[in-house]
């Protein structure tokens, strides 16, 4: 039992002694997502360790951790970049200066080559940030804003100025030839001295550039941003005096177009009124010419009836005639045929009522009161009668006879 406990004593002390040993010595390391490691052995072996995890490592090695990407930062203010910078001072063509900040994004090599040759002369992140990093910012920057004046800038060379800065800072420094011309300032109209920088090119046309230690240590850029440019209050007060040039101008303008557009508004109204005018004349012409061409079709259909209704008289005319004609003609043929028979007989009895009415409202004795003697005469009033009727006969030249 003692001898038991002897030996798992001494096998305890010795797995003490190997875990602190190993602690000691730690041959593992572990490399975080989004960084690096370059190891150092101390037998002076370099390689580095791109992939995120636990790597083995010589005991003793030196391990020195770079970002994947680096951001400098000339803000003037904290922004958890790893270099933090005031915001850069930059003068234009013309002399006139701002304050400018930008963000830039630094790609570090993927290949070990260039990884371990950007780390044997810059030694760590820090240093290199500061020393080859930062002033190489600056200097594009710079050297994109001789390219071009503040006038030129302000009024929409923004996004020149920032390709300027990008492309510099990805292939190299412009070369640049300073050449001096004369300009009227737009403002004042004044003549002004100016000394422009050219990009220097080839007898092939291409750029010329100072070499560029981000190209022969492979580093891209991820990006690279202007935020904001401050003139100096010369360039503002100049700014603001064209601003407000520009705006008396755009208004100038804006009231010309907003009078040539009412007068025109005003002639397309006056011609659309024309035109309606023109055409409720054509109307009013034309009902009349319908009311005219009417009544003339009215007149006619009227003429047309009456000359219907003069020739219907005129037959009627001719038919009453006819008739008359054909009346009297068999009244004439008819007293002809029996001497007016009709006539004589209705004179006849007219003449006889007459004396009949006068004879029987006499008063007067018919017959004699007295007589003397024998005399043999008849009735007087017989007698008259029979007188009468012969006198009616004979002026009447009534025969009773009928023609055979």
């Amino acid at each position: 039992m003692k001898k038991l406990n002897v030996s798992w004593m001494k096998w305890g002390v010795t797995a003490l002694l190997s875990l602190v040993l190993i602690l000691a010595v730690n041959p593992f390391g572990y490399n975080d997502l989004g960084y690096r490691e370059v190891v150092e052995t101390p037998t002076g072996k370099k390689y580095v360790i791109f992939e995120n995890g636990v790597y083995l490592k010589f005991p003793g090695s030196k391990i020195t951790t770079y970002p994947n990407v680096i951001t400098i930062s000339h803000r003037g203010e904290a922004t958890g970049s790893t270099v933090e910078g005031n915001s850069i001072l930059i003068r234009f063509n013309d002399a006139t200066e701002a304050w400018a900040q930008t963000v830039v994004r630094f790609r570090l090599p993927d290949t070990e080559p260039d990884m371990i040759m950007l780390h044997s002369e810059y030694i760590n992140k820090e240093y290199f940030s500061l020393k080859g990093l930062a002033p190489y910012t600056i200097e594009c920057l710079k050297n994109s804003a001789q390219l071009m004046d503040s006038e030129q800038h302000y009024s929409g060379g923004r996004a020149q100025l920032s390709q300027f800065f990008q492309d510099q800072l990805e292939y190299g420094l412009f070369i640049l030839d300073t050449k001096e011309s004369f300009s009227r300032d737009t403002l004042t109209g004044e003549m002004k001295r100016i000394y422009e920088s050219k990009i220097r090119v080839n007898k092939d046309g291409l750029k010329e550039r100072k070499d560029s230690d981000l190209k022969k240590f492979g580093i891209h850029i991820a990006s690279a941003t202007i935020e904001n440019v401050d003139y100096e209050s010369q360039v503002d007060e100049k700014l603001k005096k064209k601003i407000e040039a520009s705006t008396r101008e755009s208004v100038s303008k804006q009231n010309l177009v907003t009078a040539q557009q009412e007068a025109m508004t005003a002639e397309a109204e006056g011609r659309k009124r024309l035109v309606e005018i023109e055409y409720e004349e054509k109307q009013n012409q034309t009902q009349k010419v319908v009311q005219a061409e009417t009544q003339v079709k009215l007149a006619q259909k009227d003429k047309e009836k009456q000359k219907i209704a003069l020739d219907a008289a005129k037959l009627e005319a001719q038919k009453i005639k006819a008739l008359a004609d054909a009346e009297a003609y068999a009244k004439d043929r008819i007293m002809k045929a029996d001497g007016a028979l009709d006539k004589k007989l209705a004179t006849y009895k007219e003449v006889q009522e007459m004396w009949a009415q006068a004879f029987m409202h006499y008063k007067g004795d018919l017959v004699p009161q007295f007589q003397t003697g024998t005399s043999t005469k008849g009735n007087a009033g017989l007698e008259f009668m029979d007188l009468m009727s012969a006198k009616a006969a004979m002026d009447l030249s009534v025969k009773m006879k009928m023609k055979e």
